[in-house]
Parts: structure tokens; sequence; C-alpha cells
């Protein structure tokens, strides 16, 4: 009985060795030159639409990389910004999306943990993978979404070294 029992064991040790999955994957990353970059690009169509915004540039997981304020802006577009380019990395989508849920009347979209309803957020996406994501804050909505897009377009040049 005990031969048997290890027989039957060493046969699902076996299985679960040549059937089991990769514990680990490999993940694409924005980099601080890769942010300064991003943000470089915002702050060029900002500036030449004369806008005084915030320019906040996260990672993946919605932590901050970079931040920008632009001469004359108004100091509380800081913590908006942050929480917009947060909105996008987190739910992978631009913020304008909870935005149009409330206008629409799903005012549950509020309540989404870490979200904020707030045009001006746009994932940072390279090859389909978000890596990040841009928020602005300070202008019209439209403006400040119209600034991150500019930014967030850079990384689609991204390679890795």
């Amino acid at each position: 009985m005990r031969f048997l029992s290890c027989g039957a064991l060493t046969i699902g040790l076996s299985l679960c060795a040549t059937t089991a999955q990769p514990q680990l994957v490999e993940k694409t990353s924005l980099t601080l030159d890769g942010a300064k970059t991003i943000a470089a690009a915002a702050e060029t169509k900002a500036k030449s639409a004369g806008a005084r915004v915030v320019i906040a540039v996260v990672d993946d997981g919605g932590s901050l990389l970079l931040l920008e304020r632009l001469d004359d802006s108004q100091v509380a577009s800081v913590n908006v910004g942050i929480d917009k380019a947060r909105t996008a990395a987190i739910y992978r989508r631009p913020s304008k999306v909870f935005e149009d849920q409330v206008k629409n009347g799903r005012v549950s979209a509020l309540a989404l943990h870490g979200a904020v309803a707030l045009q001006g957020g746009v994932p940072i996406a390279v090859k389909g993978k978000v890596v990040g994501a841009i928020g602005v804050s300070g202008e019209t909505p439209q403006l400040d979404e119209d600034i991150a897009a500019a930014g967030a377009a850079v990384a689609a040049s991204f390679m890795k070294p």
C-alpha cells in the first residue's frame, strides 16, 4: 500500500511539473525619461494653445512619476491632474468615460474606488498595453484632454533599450 501511495504521489507531481503554468510575466514599464518626453509633448501643446495647466504622468499602477505645473496655473489643478491620470491608469481608459457615465445618469460611477469622473486623463499605451497615464487639469475639459492626448501619443514611438 505504501508503495502504491508513493507511486501515485510521484505520478501526481510529474503531472503538475509538466502542466504548471509560468507564474511570472514580463512587463513593459514607463521610465522617467519616457515620462519626461510625454510631459514635454503635452507642454508644447499646452503652450501653443495658451493653456495654463498641470501635467501629471503616472505609472501603470497610478503612482506619480512626473508633475509639471506650468506658470500661472491654478494650484488646485495639481491634485486634480494626478487624480485624472491615476483614473486613466488603473481603469485602463480615459477618465472621460466616467464623466460621460455620470452625465448619462450612472451616478454610481462616482463610487468607484480611485476614480475621478473628470475629463482629461488619458492612458499611455505601448503596443496595446497600458504602461501609465497622463492627466491634465486647468483649462476646459476638452482642452485638458487634447493636451493629455498629445502627450500620450508620443508613447507610440517608444522602444525598449
